[in-house]
């Protein structure tokens, strides 16, 4: 298997399957493709690490949670060398991340692109489900655990730090890209009351404390599509603020 990523301001991942090798993904992913990729519907990967209990229907209700679908798609080279290609959504950087057990990651709830057959894609939040709906965009997180490469999508520029144990830094919840399992993860209150209605930053902030390495993007879509509101129609601005204020919770019932 090679994987190459092309392009610099709207990348795309293209890759080399040889017969028999596999690449999974959610749906919507694909690109383009050699007509001798095989496509298969599955609701589970090889990497289910929860003893057969969590696969199946199940894995795919927990995927729905994290943002994804229930069915997962899985290319297959056959007859031969195969190609297949994932082109970013919207500017900003493809990176590959080496999943092992034990060295899972969580990434923003739209930020998985594919990955080897073995990662398991599923939901990751560390607090209740109230805050997983009040806290924001950002709160609802998708864990890539299991054995092998997944690559991930992130808006914008990306800024990468490695925490100290017990360091710690706070986020809007869009800007959170991704992060190392081993990164504690929690939703505070933007401090004031004046501070939280009166200084357009939100009402939440992301604390992400060390040890592990995270990764902040620039653009979130959500902070984009809020920017872009005072430009655009009524009937726009209505779509774009229904969008953001309801995006996880129409995620969950479209799926």
């Amino acid at each position: 298997m090679k994987a190459e990523i092309k392009g610099s301001t709207m990348p795309v991942l293209e890759m080399i399957l040889d017969p028999g090798e596999a690449i999974v993904t959610d749906h919507g992913e694909l690109s383009w493709m050699t007509a001798n990729m095989q496509l298969t519907q599955t609701t589970s990967t090889p990497g289910q690490t929860d003893g057969g209990k969590g696969g199946g229907l199940m894995a795919g209700l927990k995927r729905v949670l994290g943002g994804a679908s229930i069915f997962l798609t899985r290319y297959e080279a056959t007859g031969g060398q195969g190609m297949v290609a994932f082109a970013a959504k919207v500017p900003g950087h493809i990176l590959p991340l080496e999943v092992a057990p034990g060295q899972g990651y969580l990434v923003h709830r739209k930020g998985w692109m594919c990955g080897t057959p073995e990662i398991t894609p599923t939901i990751g939040f560390q607090q209740g489900i109230g805050g997983m709906f009040f806290g924001g965009e950002g709160f609802v997180l998708q864990r890539l655990e299991g054995t092998g490469t997944a690559w991930i999508e992130l808006s914008g520029e990306v800024t990468t730090y490695d925490l100290a144990a017990g360091q710690s830094i706070l986020a809007h919840p869009g800007h959170v890209g991704a992060f190392q399992e081993s990164v504690n993860f929690q939703v505070t209150r933007i401090q004031g009351i004046v501070n939280r209605y009166f200084g357009a930053d939100g009402h939440w902030l992301i604390v992400l404390t060390g040890p592990g390495k995270v990764w902040l993007q620039s653009m979130p879509l959500p902070i984009l599509a809020a920017a872009l509101r005072e430009y655009l129609g009524d009937g726009a601005r209505d779509a774009v603020a229904g969008g953001v204020a309801g995006g996880v919770i129409g995620n969950i019932l479209r799926n």
